[in-house]
């Protein structure tokens, strides 16, 4: 087993980890380095897949916007169960936010005339989204690749999975155990300073438009060792994800689509969404997924289109490219103006709670980014406050950090000890079937606890959970990143059906159908297979 000691570790290589080690690269007090820690490659993050853009309330640069206007609207879409104090105080941060981007290599669109091209999204009440066309968070992900690349206080470990919090006798984090699959070895890594920016869980649900990684995994990190979890009911499933559910991720088709113009119809060409909103396809996320669930319901289809008439083909592709690609390579012809389009999860707007401080409960443990419960987003996520509540919270946590003693620990122990010793004595055990068994989680998180919920499902889902716990048991330490994901999904899966359904009403992200009738749910015919499960 591998030794060794960092200033700050940061789990995760999203753009709020990201951020904060390009922020610490130039911090006096972080003389024992910056470890990142990723499990895949540094750039196979979520924040590379977000299109439309970022919130950017600039009232200097646009004159129609306020801090007060992007507050009601954060506050509304919501559904008023956010955090006054954290919408505020991201709110107030955001130009400076952008301004730390655009010092770090981003460069937003513009106009002719050389002002920003702000973009309108839902639920916004005027344009107030920067973006790169549809790239934007590949074009702040790569620039702050490149700056962490250079900077030679950060060090990066890739193929590489946090497995365990290193937490002594008073519950203080001393650091973190980490497993790289390529070479089979742990690592005993301490610091004073762990940070948790590994992201969301769409990869708990069949139909998500995350990636891979995203199965939760700081999330039951931090839960294991007593951090407090909050509003994990709360999931976000964008309506317009590109309807091809072979898909491992389906690619976003992004608010701004709709933002342009775009129409939302059903197969026959007729605009249905007016029946269910009259902000119509501008109306919050939650609201637009259902109307879309409820239509494929009633015609027993696959999916809805997206109209793109009203916004020009040869226009879409030059302000959408990332889209346009994504229709040529599954086929979508563009010039019949149609793209095919259905729910899918997309966003966790619960997570580990935080002040603003960005401090958890646990002495010495951090969360930032979509991972962080920090209260902006309250029962519905904003569109485009995600990227930009990544860069604040970054900004935030830095600022916290300068002021602490950032010196490694030099020792550990009899409590951390121990939990170094059972990484030590592993064996070879392994999750056989892992594929399979991550399928059926996923099918029980759509089935049971996705766009519409009750507690029959929900319990139904429970039940379902843990008869996969029942079989591979109690096992905490394996050999490979897939047995640590279905441990991780598990736990997390488990977090929000418990927690949908403590909330008997429906809010924001989370609707109870049971609260408004009395229609008996009924269980069968989920397509939930109950193969066997054994760990070998």
């Amino acid at each position: 087993m591998k030794y060794s000691k960092y200033s700050v570790v940061i789990i995760g290589s999203g753009i709020s980890g990201l951020y904060l080690a390009h922020k610490l690269a130039k911090s006096k007090n972080n003389k024992d380095g910056v470890l990142v820690i990723t499990k895949c490659e540094t750039n196979e993050c979520n924040s590379k897949l977000a299109q439309g853009g970022i919130v950017a309330v600039m009232p200097d640069v646009n004159k129609a916007d306020s801090i007060s206007s992007h507050v009601f609207d954060t506050v509304k879409a919501g559904a008023g169960l956010n955090d006054f104090n954290a919408v505020k105080y991201v709110s107030e941060y955001s130009a400076l936010a952008i301004r730390g981007l655009i010092n770090a290599g981003v460069k937003f669109d513009k106009k002719e005339d050389g002002s920003f091209d702000f973009a309108l999204e839902a639920a916004h009440s005027l344009p107030r989204i920067l973006h790169t066309k549809d790239k934007t968070g590949e074009s702040i992900e790569n620039a702050l690749i490149e700056k962490v690349n250079k900077a030679k206080e950060v060090e990066i470990y890739e193929h590489t999975m946090a497995v365990q919090l290193l937490a002594d006798k008073f519950n203080t984090v001393k650091g973190v155990i980490t497993f790289n699959e390529r070479e089979g070895e742990f690592e005993a890594i301490l610091s004073n300073a762990v940070v948790i920016a590994t992201g969301g869980i769409g990869q708990l649900y069949k139909y998500s438009t995350s990636r891979p990684p995203a199965t939760g995994d700081g999330i039951y990190l931090a839960k294991q060792i007593g951090a407090e979890i909050a509003d994990m009911e709360f999931v976000q499933f964008h309506p317009t994800a590109l309807s091809v559910k072979n898909e491992t991720t389906m690619p976003l088709v992004s608010e701004a689509v709709r933002g342009e113009g775009a129409k939302l119809v059903d197969k026959n060409g007729e605009r249905f969404i007016l029946k269910y909103d009259k902000m119509g396809e501008l109306a919050p996320r939650d609201v637009v997924a259902r109307a879309i669930y409820d239509e494929l319901k009633q015609t027993n289809e696959e999916c809805v289109y997206l109209d793109i008439t009203d916004i020009g083909v040869e226009k879409f592709k030059k302000r959408f490219p990332s889209i346009t690609k994504y229709c040529e390579d599954f086929g979508i012809d563009l010039n019949k103006k149609l793209i095919p389009v259905s729910p899918a999860c997309h966003y966790l707007m619960g997570g580990i709670k935080v002040n603003l401080d960005f401090e958890t409960n646990i002495k010495n443990l951090y969360a930032i980014g979509e991972c962080a419960r920090t209260g902006l987003h309250g029962a519905n996520r904003l569109a485009s406050n995600s990227l930009l509540e990544c860069v604040v919270s970054a900004m935030g946590l830095y600022d916290n950090l300068s002021y602490k003693d950032l010196t490694a620990p030099k020792n550990y122990d009899e409590k951390i000890k121990n939990v170094i010793s059972m990484y030590e004595e592993q064996d070879s055990s392994y999750i056989e079937d892992a594929d399979l068994i991550k399928n059926k989680i996923k099918n029980i998180m759509w089935n049971y606890a996705g766009i519409l919920r009750s507690e029959v499902l929900l319990r139904k889902g429970l039940y379902e959970l843990e008869e996969i716990k029942q079989v591979i048991g109690k096992k905490q330490v394996f050999s490979d990143f897939n047995s640590y994901e279905i441990r991780n999904m598990l736990g997390v899966a488990e977090i929000i059906i418990n927690s949908a359904i403590e909330r008997r009403t429906s809010v924001g992200a989370h609707f109870r159908s049971d609260t408004y009738t009395n229609i008996d749910e009924t269980v069968e015919n989920r397509g939930i297979v109950n193969d066997e499960i054994s760990v070998k």
